[in-house]
Parts: C-alpha cells; sequence; structure tokens
C-alpha cells in the first residue's frame, strides 16, 4: 500500500494550459501516511487575474503582484517533489501544467500518481458528488479556505488516506500509482521583434499593451495580434 508521497495542489489563471499560468502551488510531503512537510508559494504571473479567478480562490490581484518570481518558486517546488509519488485531485489537470513548465524549461518530468477523484468514483455511491469540497463532508474532513493550494493538498492527503482507510483492504491493487502521460509542446518566449511591433500596434490603435508581455510566448503574442487585426486592420506601413 502506498505509504510514501507527495500530495499536490495548484491554482492556475485559468484552464487551459497553452495560455494560463500557475498562480499558487502547494504540497504535502507524506511518510508512512503522515504529514512530514510542506510547500507553499504564491507565485506572480505577470498577468491580470479575472473576476472569478479571484473570486474562487479568494486571491487578488493586489496579492498576486506581491508573489514570488515563478522561475524561483517552481525550481523550489520541483526539488521539494524530488522523485516522489504524486497524489492529486483529478490529478492529471494540475501534471499537466506542471509538465508544460518542464518541457519549456528542457527537463524532464515523468511521474506515477494516485487519483483521489478516480478512487471517488470507484468507491463511493454514485449519487455522490465527488468534488474536494463534496469528499470532505462524506468524509469528515474540515474545508479550510477553499481553492488554496497548500489547503487543498492538505485536504486532499487527508481523503487518500480515509479511502485507503476504508476500501485500501478489499482493493489494495486500486491504491497503486499509475504512470502519467501529458503530451505538450515547448512554449517559446515571445521575440523582440515581435514585442516591438504589439506595442507599435497598441500605440497606432491606442490600445493597452498587456500586462506581462515580457514573459508571453512566441503563440501568445501572435495569437493577440491576430485577434487585434480582425477587429483593428492592420497596421499601416510606414
Amino acid at each position: 500500500m502506498l505509504e510514501d508521497y507527495v500530495v499536490i495542489d495548484l491554482e492556475m489563471t485559468g484552464l487551459h494550459v497553452k495560455q494560463d499560468k500557475i498562480l499558487e502551488a502547494g504540497a504535502v510531503r507524506v511518510r508512512g501516511g503522515k504529514a512530514a512537510g510542506v510547500y507553499s508559494a504564491l507565485l506572480r504571473p505577470g498577468i491580470r487575474l479575472t473576476e472569478e479567478i479571484a473570486a474562487l480562490t479568494g486571491i487578488t490581484n493586489e496579492m498576486a503582484d506581491c508573489g514570488r518570481d515563478p522561475e524561483e518558486a517552481m525550481a523550489e517546488f520541483f526539488a521539494f517533489l524530488g522523485d516522489d509519488v504524486l497524489v492529486g485531485q483529478n490529478i492529471m489537470f494540475d501534471y499537466s501544467f506542471l509538465k508544460q513548465w518542464a518541457v519549456n524549461h528542457r527537463f524532464s518530468f515523468e511521474r506515477a500518481a494516485a487519483d483521489t477523484l478516480k478512487l471517488a468514483r470507484k468507491f463511493l455511491p454514485k449519487e455522490e458528488k465527488k468534488d474536494l469540497a463534496s469528499l470532505c463532508a462524506y468524509f469528515g474532513v474540515e474545508r479550510r479556505n477553499a481553492h488554496r493550494a497548500l489547503d487543498d493538498a492538505w485536504e486532499t492527503w487527508q481523503i487518500f488516506e480515509k479511502l485507503k482507510a476504508q476500501y485500501g483492504g478489499e482493493a489494495e491493487e486500486a491504491f497503486k500509482p499509475k504512470p502519467l502521460s501529458c503530451h505538450v509542446k515547448r512554449q517559446t518566449p515571445a521575440t523582440e521583434r515581435q514585442k516591438a511591433y504589439l506595442r507599435r500596434y497598441a500605440s497606432h490603435f491606442k490600445l493597452v499593451v498587456p500586462e506581462g508581455l515580457d514573459g508571453m510566448t512566441r503563440s501568445e503574442v501572435s495569437r493577440l495580434v491576430d485577434r487585434w487585426i480582425s477587429v483593428y486592420g492592420k497596421l499601416p506601413e510606414t
């Protein structure tokens, strides 16, 4: 039975791995089924948060602006994970963002994991909801600071241990970690030429240059310019 692992949870600026950013990372290191360490970092995403994300997480733009440098924080986060097996609620969603980060930074990140969502779907009655809040209510786990990464990771750890205790004896195979598979392409940073053109375009049509332009990828800048051209037309030749 899985006893040593790391539970992870990420909060993002949105749902799309190719265009959204990691906003917060949280993890609980578990040894012998007991919590043995935690990691938590709020990242500075370089883009404005939508009202929906701010309402969901409780993280304001002011808080995000004071977050840590993403490069530094994520380097620490991957170091905290080490080579451990991962556990998470709907783990593939978080893993896809970690995999994209790893590919962008040219290092390998292949893991096996156990997913509390899949386990809940296997063992709990069909009529029971399987989101994290519902699982907390079902198993009597106190829910605090919903959609904050470390709190969600802490609650996911408790749910995983309760699932193990209740169902592991009769179905040990279900709790064995399975390899995760996620194929993403490397996102390259926008070129200086791209950024200069976007700034000229914004100046000519009196548009707002997006915050975090220096951290945007080539494809992100291209998509934004294409959207602007579809509305305002091409930049006049000089």
